[in-house]
């Protein structure tokens, strides 16, 4: 494809300038986004991700023109992950959206629309850019306030008694990802499971701000779609041999468990700012581990059984909590602390002081 000016995506140009066909043998449903090196702007962004919602059917294949890694895709995060985006102000546009998307796991597609427009709009116009800096809160307020109204046309009524609206929401959802090449039955099975972890994070009391809880998905290699299952748990990484001496120690009674959101490793990264100040004929590291050892023995004495760190755990005091009996997983990362803090009941300790 050879080009000189930005095209609409479900339409390609042939060389000798004649609009080509928007599908044909084996590329039906298929619309080819070339980014050439050196020409982006916010017209081809808009166009791009304009298409996408226009065409909820049709996959989109970003390439380089230069050469490069091919990518297939119907899902607005993948698809903005792998904009080649040059240019420095648009660099802050994918990277927004895919925030937002993160936020709130949908409407990636149209804010980046309605940034390309606030853009596009922009340019069209003589406000300066002290002024335009300044209008965005006001028009973030009144999206914001249209959306939370009941006039707005994005909001629909769902009666949690009937679930059918809900299942006729999520069946839409995955019917419009092609590239996921579900059946029926398959759709039918996902759409369930979607579900019924929703309602599930929804809370019963109502009389303070609703907060919905999360779920998380894991995908697994060589697996079918129809054995995909919810688990009202939460799931945490460990190796085998970790699991088999959970396996082993497992009792009718909830284990005592102890979170710690502070590193156990021995280091100072997370000590803060100030002075150590370090007596003649001491060694730092070694007084660091002994009282890591301490720790130790205090879990121990309080009959924990085990232990959940957010950073790292010192390999001798995970040895030293193995050979008492102590579960010890690190590693957990901060995404699964909150969740296990519901879970337990418990809050997460941010730091240790001096253990005798």
């Amino acid at each position: 494809m050879v080009s000189g000016k930005p095209l609409p995506l479900d339409q390609e140009q042939w060389d000798d300038g004649s609009e080509a066909p928007i599908s044909g043998p084996g590329t039906a449903g298929l619309s080819t986004l070339i980014w050439w090196s050196g020409v982006l702007c916010d017209f081809v962004v808009w166009n791009e991700v304009a298409a996408c919602l226009q065409r909820g059917d049709s996959l989109k294949q970003l390439h380089n023109g230069m050469g490069g890694s091919v990518c297939t895709t119907s899902l607005s995060a993948v698809l903005l992950r792998n904009l080649s985006v040059t240019h420095p102000v648009l660099k802050n546009l994918p990277t927004s959206v895919q925030n937002h998307v993160s936020c709130f796991s949908d409407c990636g597609l149209l804010a980046a629309i309605l940034c390309c427009n606030l853009i596009e709009n922009v340019q069209k116009t003589d406000l300066t850019v002290v002024t335009t800096i300044k209008l965005n809160p006001h028009l973030l307020n009144f999206c914001t306030n249209y959306l939370r109204s009941e006039v707005c046309g994005c909001q629909i009524p769902v009666d949690f008694s009937n679930t059918q609206i809900l299942l006729c929401l999520v069946r839409s959802i995955l019917t419009s990802k092609p590239a996921c090449m579900l059946t029926r039955k398959e759709i039918d099975h996902i759409s369930d499971l979607i579900l019924r972890p929703f309602l599930l994070t929804i809370s019963e009391n109502t009389e303070n701000p609703i907060i919905l809880g999360k779920s998380i998905i894991v995908p697994l290699k060589g697996q079918r779609v129809t054995d995909s299952t919810v688990l009202p748990r939460v799931l945490i990484e460990m190796s085998e041999v970790q699991l088999m001496r959970i396996l082993l120690v497992r009792k009718s009674r909830p284990l005592k468990v102890v979170l710690f959101s502070t590193s156990l490793s021995g280091d100072f990264s997370d000590s803060g700012e100030g002075n150590v100040v370090v007596s003649d004929g001491v060694f730092l590291e070694n007084a660091v581990l002994d009282q890591l050892i301490k720790l130790g023995r205090q879990l121990v004495s309080d009959c924990v059984e085990l232990v959940l760190c957010q950073k790292v755990i010192h390999p001798s005091l995970k040895q030293f909590l193995t050979m008492h009996q102590v579960i010890a997983i690190d590693r957990v990362g901060v995404m699964l602390m909150e969740p296990l803090s519901k879970v337990t009941g418990k809050k997460a300790l941010l730091a240790f002081g001096p253990c005798s």
